[in-house]
């Protein structure tokens, strides 16, 4: 945000608007109930948690989401992979194979203005949480159901993980060095990209459900998100009625654009255009490369990769990574260094953008997670006056509470608690 302002967050100076109370989230208000578990669902329920939204973590009281497992790396006995989408919930551990922890879910269901699952195709309907039994009690209810391969794929059911998605999305095949084998992408990409469309997908529906009073069943895949982030190489296929090739850290239809190796490490150009390929040659002090009609336009470099890489190549050798980048930003040429995650994420804090949100766990102590990718006015994680963030829940922390809120008397809740139908976190 730009500008001078008070520490209560009022604008200063003339003009300025009057005082008031700071607008609530987007979300406030909006009920969650988050039937997910792993990466993409519960990815996109901690994106409707930042921007305000009450979710509810429905998990199983023995094991909880299969992310609490994925370590080591842990703190405070939590596994990194479960901190890293799971900020801003609650968590409500209740088996749904027992009738009262069923007819809980059930209950939560029925007041909630979303409902997210990523239960196996077959198993939602058995236990009567699946969008035709929810909207009969709920009709205004925004229903997602992420799936790894669509509802109309054949063979029905097929299971999906990221890793297959991957291979079969054709994304492994363009991802890896000229000439060597497919490569994965280094994070669950389609994961993350399944839970951003989830995340929109419901935002969408629950305008609609605001503006008419229906609800609607929002389906995503991991397939189709995985096919619908291939955008430009997926045209160029269609395009050409070839299949792309694999071009390391290049880029198949602009040059210069990759990774080049400097006196002691690697940097990355990204001349888009004419002008900054001038640029580029002007810092490196090699006005022939700009003259020479070979490099003259995208095209033409593209068709001389090979003759022009190795020309910047052999330049850009005789001085470290700092000094090119240096000389590179003041001439207005795209250059970045290439970092390692956590040199990655502490120097973009260091750079002023707001990249991490602390929060104060009960066994973890302070925790840092990554902020979501985008930033509102009215939607900060962290609340007033850069308060801690509400912390990734343990297992059942909520979970008396939650089923207190939904009616059930404190005799029903023990006993369930006594009888494993329910967890009960101690901390909680």
């Amino acid at each position: 945000m730009s500008g001078d302002t008070s520490g209560d967050g009022t604008a200063a100076g003339p003009g300025a608007a009057p005082a008031g109370p700071a607008p609530p989230p987007p979300l406030a208000g909006v009920r969650v109930a988050d039937l997910s578990r792993v990466l993409a669902g519960p990815y996109a329920t901690m994106l409707l948690a930042d921007m305000g939204a009450e979710v509810v973590k429905v998990e199983h009281p023995g094991h909880g989401d299969d992310t609490r497992a994925w370590g080591p790396p842990s703190a405070g006995g939590e596994a990194a992979y479960y901190l890293a989408v799971n900020r801003g919930k609650r968590s409500l551990a209740v088996d749904v194979k027992d009738p009262d922890g069923l007819a809980a879910v059930q209950d939560l269901c029925a007041g909630a203005d979303v409902v997210l699952q990523n239960f196996r195709p077959g198993v939602i309907e058995r236990l009567g949480l699946d969008h035709a039994a929810v909207a009969r009690r709920n009709p205004a209810v925004v229903y997602c159901s992420i799936t790894g391969f669509g509802p109309g794929h054949s063979p029905e059911g097929r299971p999906g993980f990221d890793l297959i998605m991957q291979a079969e999305s054709g994304l492994m095949a363009v991802t890896g060095d000229l000439g060597g084998p497919p490569a994965k992408v280094g994070v669950a990409i389609t994961d993350v990209l399944t839970g951003l469309n989830a995340a929109v997908a419901v935002l969408g529906a629950l305008v609609r459900a605001r503006a008419t009073g229906r609800g609607e069943h929002v389906t995503v895949s991991l397939i189709n998100s995985a096919l619908s982030g291939l955008v430009n190489v997926a045209q160029n296929a269609l395009v050409t009625g070839e299949e792309p090739g694999r071009f390391g850290n290049a880029h198949a239809s602009i040059v210069p654009y990759q990774a080049f190796p400097a006196a002691d490490s690697e940097i990355v150009i990204a001349a888009g255009n004419d002008t900054l390929y001038r640029r580029l040659c002007q810092v490196l002090e090699r006005p022939d490369l700009a003259a020479d009609p070979r490099f003259a336009t995208n095209p033409d470099r593209v068709a001389h990769r090979d003759e022009l890489v190795g020309e910047i190549t052999a330049t850009l050798r005789t001085r470290t990574a700092a000094a090119w980048t240096a000389l590179l930003l003041d001439a207005g040429v795209p250059v970045g260094r290439v970092r390692g995650v956590l040199d990655a994420v502490r120097t973009a804090e260091a750079a002023g953008d707001d990249v991490l949100l602390a929060s104060d766990h009960p066994l973890a102590g302070r925790l840092e997670t990554v902020r979501a990718g985008f930033r509102m006015d009215s939607a900060d994680p962290a609340g007033p006056a850069g308060a801690p963030a509400a912390p990734p829940p343990l297992l059942g922390q909520h979970t008396a509470r939650i089923l207190a809120e939904l009616g059930l008397p404190a005799d029903r809740i023990d006993a369930m608690l006594a009888r494993g139908a329910a967890y009960q976190h101690p901390v909680g």
